[in-house]
């Protein structure tokens, strides 16, 4: 098996544990504490992949002043898209249908930087492609168990709910294939940008979409503690892998 195609196998895994966790959200009813902890789980594992693997790999090269400034670039690069979503939704009349394009094109936006950040760190290191890969499956499952119960709260038809998990969950492919195409033979200071970019445009969205929308009916009891545990699981697991 060549490179290539271990990194397509890769990117697909994020895909699987985003429909999974649809499925499952498909399957059982789904309160508001339920959708809180989910969220609080997604949370804590992106929180760890950022703080764990994506910023200290990035940190390696000599010049840490260009992975800082790639860093504050992906953050405003996804508050510009979140800000350009939020101004189409303001827009529209149809509030519901717009919701749910915003819900849809934030989870693409994630797959895609998920895809970027597998693509680009196979490049580095294939365990740690790996590893990332991993990492952003832990995440997914939680995130696609979350957008499900958002379409149902908008009372999406569940075929529609189940095509738009799906179609989400594909940009991670494009993604992986954009950094391996586009990164392959570039310097190794420009490998670790991007993940650095794709780090800041993560701490972003957890900052800005999914901790904010955790709370936004209530807190469930132990989420909090969710989010530690969730860190801490993935702390543990990077223990075991060496790239």
């Amino acid at each position: 098996m060549n490179e290539l195609h271990l990194l397509l196998i890769l990117s697909l895994l994020p895909a699987l544990g985003t429909f999974l966790g649809g499925v499952v959200a498909e399957i059982f009813t789904i309160s508001k504490n339920t959708y809180s902890l989910s969220l609080h789980a997604a949370a804590g594992i992106i929180l760890a992949v950022i703080s764990v693997v994506l910023l200290p790999e990035s940190l390696k090269t000599t010049s840490p002043s260009i992975i800082v400034l790639a860093f504050i670039c992906g953050g405003i690069f996804f508050i510009i898209i979140d800000n350009l979503i939020n101004f189409i939704q303001g827009r529209s009349d149809a509030e519901d249908s717009t919701t749910a394009w915003a819900i849809f094109m934030g989870v693409a936006l994630d797959s895609f930087t998920d895809g970027l950040m597998i693509g680009t760190g196979s490049l580095i290191n294939i365990q740690l492609g790996l590893f990332l890969a991993l990492g952003v499956v832990l995440a997914d499952i939680p995130e696609g168990f979350a957008n499900i119960a958002a379409f149902k709260e908008k009372k999406f038809n569940k075929k529609l709910r189940i095509i738009l998990n799906f179609m989400a969950s594909l940009p991670v492919i494009g993604g992986a294939l954009l950094g391996y195409f586009l990164i392959s033979g570039e310097p190794i200071i420009v490998k670790y940008s991007v993940l650095a970019f794709t780090a800041g445009i993560l701490l972003t969205v957890t900052a800005e979409e999914i901790i904010p929308e955790s709370h936004r009916n209530g807190e469930a009891r132990l989420a909090a503690l969710v989010l530690v545990v969730s860190f801490a699981i993935f702390v543990l697991l990077s223990t075991y892998i060496h790239f």
